[in-house]
């Protein structure tokens, strides 16, 4: 009998390699765009980032101070409270719009212009204020506070996440502050980020 050489038909295996290229985009989280550049310290901690119930803080070279919480309708709540005890003006449509959005930066007094920004640049330009941490305006011991308050009224057995990230840059006593903040606030447990650093053989 004649031999003929065996012939595979690859139309499957593209077709499958397609399915899975669209599956992985439309399944993947794509990672925020921070409002500051941080370079962050490196340390030979292997654990990794919760994805839900977290509060990320942001500690800028020049000690501005940033944060971002899961959960729109959470963040709402968050907003409202804020403005309440701010005395701040908000209309139902920003505190929707701030629900929608990522890391966030801006003393209270600004919070209305910060919510009329149209692009991510726009807001990176009050990425240079931050959120108020010193010890005559301390907003952002406000803003944990109003967090965790959230949080409790969601009846949560667990407590958030805590991460603070710093650059390497950063003094110490704006970090301090960021702690002093957090444990007024009875939040005693948080987590540094930093780089992976490959252990010395």
């Amino acid at each position: 009998m004649p031999k003929s050489s065996p012939s595979i038909d690859m139309t499957p295996m593209v077709d499958l390699a397609f399915l899975l290229v669209t599956f992985f985009m439309l399944a993947a989280q794509f990672k925020p765009e921070e409002l500051v550049a941080v370079e962050i310290p490196s340390s030979i901690a292997d654990k990794k980032l919760p994805k839900e119930n977290t509060i990320a803080i942001i500690v800028s070279p020049k000690g501005q101070v940033l944060m971002n919480i899961n959960g729109e309708d959470r963040r709402v709540g968050i907003i409202k409270r804020m403005a309440e005890l701010y005395k701040t003006p908000l209309t139902e449509a920003e505190y929707t719009k701030f629900g929608k959005m990522g890391m966030f930066g801006a003393p209270m007094e600004n919070m209305k212009e910060y919510l009329a920004t149209k692009s991510e640049a726009d807001r990176q330009g009050f990425a240079k204020l931050g959120i108020p941490a010193d010890s005559t305006n301390n907003q952002f011991k406000a803003w944990i506070n109003a967090t965790l308050t959230a949080y409790g009224s969601e009846g949560l057995k667990v407590r958030p996440e805590i991460t603070i990230k710093a650059d390497n840059t950063t003094e110490y006593k704006y970090i301090e502050q960021v702690i002093n903040a957090l444990r007024d606030n009875d939040a005693n447990a948080y987590s540094l980020i930093t780089s992976y650093e490959t252990k010395n053989q």
